[in-house]
Order: structure tokens, then C-alpha cells, then sequence
């Protein structure tokens, strides 16, 4: 499949307008069952799906489909099923699992974050891979850590319970997290040391490149 053909593609965006519209659908039927706070919760997780649109206006930079996609699913999955819809509760491995893709989600971002700085024509930057995929790595663990800071924030203050089973859940969020931002640290490594690997990181950096040809004004490298 054509790089432009995969990143373009209309079931891409037709799934993200689905899981905003359901959100959406959500909110109301709350609303209308005189779920006051659910309906409220809902909206604000509905509001949440628009920040990588509005992120990526405000600093000028083009979000690929596929990126958009995965923050919805990932807000989804998290904010709506997990909290509001009580999957948390429901299924033991719903937390671990979400914990594993932040691992992945912000280590791809911490990944292009680096990229995007190596590559930029008025720094004078020429990170090797390693650092570049430590770099990745960290990226993902301090926003790891940061969740869990707010979630122990939220139960002390607020009394809720999304620290689940306290100092153990806690622990295998970060190590799952860990995992995931390992992988993606380790695939990102790869694809800088070896042109030419056919993965899904590659065919996504290189979406974002063809997305945002200004940022990338290359210097002579690679």
C-alpha cells in the first residue's frame, strides 16, 4: 500500500469521528437519564479528543490521521470505558493494558519530539541514535509518572479510587509503562542505525516528514 494511500486513508478517519460521536451520544443519553456528572464527565472527555487538532494548529504542525486515531482510542479506552464505564473494575487487565500503550503512545511522541529537533536546519544538533531512543524512553517514562502522580493527587483529594489497589497497582502501571516506551526506544534505535526497515514506526515518521516538509529542511544528514 502507498504510504500517501495508508496515512490518508478514509476508514482512518471515518473510525476517529465515530469514537468522538459516540462520546458525544454518550453525553447526552447521560444527560437525558439524569446522569448529571456522567454527562459532564463525558463532555470534557469529548472536549479532550480535539487537543491533538488543537495542538498541532497552535504550533503549526500537521497531526497524520493515524496519530489522531490512536489519542482518541487511547482517551476512549481510558477517560470513558475505564472511568465513567467502570472497565477499570470489570476487567482486571483493562488498566495494565492502557499503561502498556502510554508506554508506547508517548514514547513514539517523545521519539518524533527529538527527531523533529535533530532535523531542524537552526540547531545545530547531530544526536546518534542512541540518545535519540534513551531520550524516547525517558520521554515516556516521565509522563508515566506524572499519571501516576495525578492519580494519587485525585484519590487524596478528591477521594476517588483510581489508584485502584494503591502502592501494587501503582507498580505495574509504571513497569507496563516501562515496557512499552522500551519497545518503541528500541524500535526507534533500529530504524535510525538500519534505512530501509519495513515497521510501522518508519511508516509513520515518515508520514509526519511528508506531512510537515518545512520542519524537516534536512542539513546534509542522513
Amino acid at each position: 500500500m502507498n504510504l500517501d494511500d495508508y496515512s490518508g486513508h478514509w476508514q482512518i478517519q471515518a473510525v476517529t469521528i465515530i469514537l468522538k460521536m459516540a462520546l458525544l451520544i454518550g453525553a447526552v443519553l447521560s444527560f437525558v437519564g439524569g446522569h448529571l456528572e456522567a454527562a459532564v464527565v463525558t463532555l470534557g472527555i469529548f472536549t479532550i479528543t480535539f487537543l491533538p487538532i488543537f495542538l498541532g494548529s497552535r504550533f503549526k504542525v500537521k497531526i497524520p490521521p493515524i496519530f489522531d486515531l490512536l489519542a482518541v482510542i487511547f482517551i476512549f479506552a481510558s477517560l470513558f470505558l475505564g472511568e465513567v464505564r467502570g472497565y477499570y473494575v470489570r476487567f482486571w487487565w483493562w488498566d495494565l493494558v492502557l499503561h502498556t500503550s502510554s508506554g508506547f503512545l508517548f514514547g513514539i511522541l517523545g521519539f518524533l519530539l527529538v527527531y523533529v529537533l535533530n532535523e531542524k536546519k537552526e540547531l545545530d544538533l547531530d544526536l546518534n541514535a542512541s540518545f535519540v531512543a534513551l531520550f524516547a524512553f525517558a520521554f515516556a517514562i516521565s509522563f508515566g509518572v506524572f499519571w501516576e502522580i495525578f492519580e494519587y493527587s485525585m484519590d487524596a483529594v478528591f477521594g476517588t479510587n483510581m489508584q485502584k489497589s494503591g502502592l501494587q497497582d501503582t507498580m505495574w502501571d509504571l513497569i507496563v509503562n516501562s515496557m512499552g516506551a522500551l519497545v518503541i526506544s528500541i524500535l526507534g534505535w533500529w530504524y535510525l542505525r538500519e534505512q530501509g526497515i519495513n515497521s510501522f514506526l518508519e511508516r509513520w515518521i515518515h508520514e509526519f516528514i511528508r506531512r510537515n516538509p518545512r520542519i524537516f529542511q534536512h542539513r546534509g544528514k542522513r
